[in-house]
């Protein structure tokens, strides 16, 4: 019988932000830092520090698992290091000049290009370009929201293509 999934939710919490050996089914072995445990499988997600910055991440399934063993508690900054991996970049702040300098800047692109576009919300602050999709601060092409998917892509592209676009400069 398979100890490891005897476990319970706590008994997995130890191993959390900790380097391990997993031993799995057919005698394969992987070890990395433990990011998670999932509580219903007890699927290990590893995560492994390579050279250049470059990370790997493996799963290895709670039903292959035949025994974890510790091999170093980690660091203090173990768990941030981890959970920054996982974590969306911090985001820029832009004071109101610069949103309405980018929001003219794309307004003026998507015109010259021939889009419908006009301002909506309160204070003007999206764009809403054929009455289909919605740009919203600060302006990039992820900042783009339709549900018709082909005119979305279309209007990426061609966001991405302003040669002006603010967003290809930070």
């Amino acid at each position: 019988m398979n100890e490891w999934k005897e476990n319970k939710p706590l008994d997995w919490e130890k191993y959390l932000n900790k380097e391990v050996k997993v031993t799995a089914d057919e005698k394969n072995t992987y070890q990395g830092w433990v990011f998670t445990v999932d509580p219903v499988s007890g699927s290990i997600v590893l995560v492994n520090f390579e050279a250049a910055g470059k990370v790997s991440v493996v799963t290895v399934m709670g039903h292959a698992i035949q025994a974890v063993e510790l091999i170093n508690e980690g660091e203090t900054n173990t768990t941030e290091k981890l959970s920054s991996l996982f974590m969306p970049a911090p985001s820029r702040t832009y004071s109101s000049e610069e949103l309405q300098h980018r929001k003219c800047r794309l307004k003026s692109w998507l015109e010259k290009n021939l889009i419908p576009v006009r301002e909506q919300g309160e204070e003007s602050h999206l764009l809403c370009v054929a009455g289909v999709l919605t740009v919203s601060p600060p302006y990039n092409p992820e900042d783009c929201n339709s549900s018709n998917e082909i005119i979305l892509s279309r209007v990426q592209s061609l966001i991405n293509c302003n040669p002006e676009a603010a967003h290809k400069n930070e």
